[in-house]
């Protein structure tokens, strides 16, 4: 009977240490939680907030931060790619306490469920695309590939730099927007500014499409840059 009571006492010796490390630990993973997520809360707010407009759905997943921080107080989350969309494997930066310096990085899995544009029939290369050559289809985003273009008026009006298969979708760098304006053709400039707008011809020393800008020869020695506004005509902003 002894011998029962001693090995009892042993055993409590051993396990009730562990029976507090135990404790200590569970109770330390649950203020970590508790105390990061308010942090976590706000992260997934801004990034269900930022991929709204790119599909009907979105499921986020966020890896939970280190618990060896403190508190995140007064969040403010922002992308660290802000020319990035907000889909697949992403990075946000949130700035803490009321001064900002404090910046901590969180790394997320934005899926987004959505509809993207195919090409509904072959398009050979230097084909101007419309509309009737896209059809709809609907999937998950993140799983296209990051020069996918999915909103049809990013694609309609583009002349194909290659030949698309039906079924593909339409990449970013197969596209490129019609030229308006062609080197060595006489083009009209249209100067404007607070008050005033003149016009002036000049001949274009180089092929532009809409929104570029390109080089204008008004003289032997007149050369100014001018963006592309419409087919034969550059505008110049002061």
């Amino acid at each position: 009977m002894r011998h029962l009571l001693h090995i009892a006492a042993r055993c409590s010796a051993v396990l009730k240490p562990l029976l507090l490390l135990l404790c200590f630990s569970f109770s330390h993973s649950t203020w970590a939680q508790t105390n990061n997520q308010p942090l976590v809360d706000t992260v997934q707010q801004f990034l269900y907030q930022e991929a709204q407009a790119l599909g009907q759905e979105a499921v986020i997943n966020i890896a939970p931060p280190s618990p060896h921080l403190p508190p995140c107080i007064q969040p403010t989350p922002f992308l660290t790619n802000p020319n990035q969309a907000p889909i697949g494997r992403v990075s946000v930066g949130v700035r803490c306490g009321a001064d900002g310096r404090q910046v901590r990085y969180l790394q997320a899995e934005v899926d987004v469920i959505g509809s993207y544009a195919v090409a509904s029939q072959d398009i050979d290369r230097g084909t101007l695309i419309t509309a009737a050559m896209l059809e709809q289809r609907e999937g998950n985003l993140s799983d296209l590939s990051s020069q996918a273009l999915t909103n049809e008026d990013d694609i309609v009006g583009k002349v194909a730099q290659r030949p698309i298969r039906r079924g593909s979708t339409f990449q970013a760098h197969f596209l490129q927007a019609p030229s308006l304006v062609e080197r060595g053709q006489r083009v009209t400039v249209i100067a404007e500014g607070a008050g005033f707008r003149v016009s002036r011809e000049g001949e274009a020393l180089a092929d532009g499409a809409q929104g570029e800008t390109i080089r204008v020869r008004f003289g032997p020695r007149e050369i100014m840059n001018a963006r592309v506004v419409g087919r034969g005509t550059l505008m110049v902003d002061f």
